[in-house]
């Protein structure tokens, strides 16, 4: 249970990189089209403008007629050190930015939820997913599986899935999955119970492989439980409800 509850973490994990890349990738195009500041020769403000001849210098008199040097005695002065943050606040502001990626903007329609969401999800998702596929591909290879069993596994996962988007949608329907407030508990029932989901296709893949090719495929590294989890398609939830005022 434990490695499905792990798998289960790993996925969540993947979607939220995949945000915080394309966050900072657009931070970065934000800063680039911005216009360059003027060079240090343009600035009037930097031109120094030399003393005029016979003013200034070591007189006795040079404060009153002229320019006197500034010789301070004192400790440079120097800016406070920034704040640190506390944990308390680094924790709010990451659950802003979680409610901010996944939560619905005011106003927001569920086609606008979705169109904002899905390229999120394909970013973080879409290149693991073609990876274990063809890591499925060779390790079935190796184990001699059929295109007929490949049918029915295809068929089992489209199950699976099923499962898995009722799960969670009736996860975020009764709150056990929120962004906008720390749900611990929640959070961890649900990936309990995704985690007994995922095991259950285990069995499922027993009954349709002969077990020297279930070892054979679990010998090559090759895990079920990643595979369905990155492969289920969590682009068709169901959006959250709006956020409460």
């Amino acid at each position: 249970m434990v490695r499905w509850i792990l798998v289960t973490l790993m996925v969540v994990s993947l979607g939220l990189a995949g945000w915080l890349w394309r966050d900072n990738r657009r931070l970065r195009d934000e800063l680039a089209a911005r216009p360059k500041p003027a060079a240090d020769g343009d600035d009037p403000w930097r031109e120094v403008t030399p003393p005029s001849p016979g003013t200034g210098g070591g007189a006795p008199m040079a404060g009153l007629l002229g320019r006197k040097p500034m010789t301070g005695s004192g400790p440079r002065p120097t800016l406070d050190d920034p704040k640190a943050e506390s944990r308390l606040e680094r924790r709010l502001r990451r659950q802003e930015q979680m409610a901010t990626m996944l939560g619905r903007a005011p106003g927001e329609s569920e086609a606008d939820y979705k169109a904002r969401i899905t390229p999120m999800v394909e970013l973080a998702l879409g290149g693991r997913r073609n990876e274990l596929a063809d890591m499925r591909r060779a390790a079935e290879q190796a184990a001699g599986v059929t295109e007929a069993q490949r049918a029915e596994l295809d068929a089992a996962f489209g199950q699976v899935y099923d499962e898995v988007l009722a799960y969670t949608n009736s996860a975020i329907a009764d709150g056990s999955l929120t962004p906008y407030e720390r749900n611990v508990k929640g959070l961890l029932q649900y990936a309990g119970g995704l985690g007994s989901i995922l095991e259950g296709a285990e069995g499922r893949i027993g009954s349709i492989l002969r077990p020297e090719q279930v070892d054979s495929i679990y010998q090559s590294g090759f895990e079920w439980g990643e595979y369905l989890g990155v492969n289920a398609p969590w682009e068709q939830l169901t959006p959250p409800p709006a956020r409460p005022r």
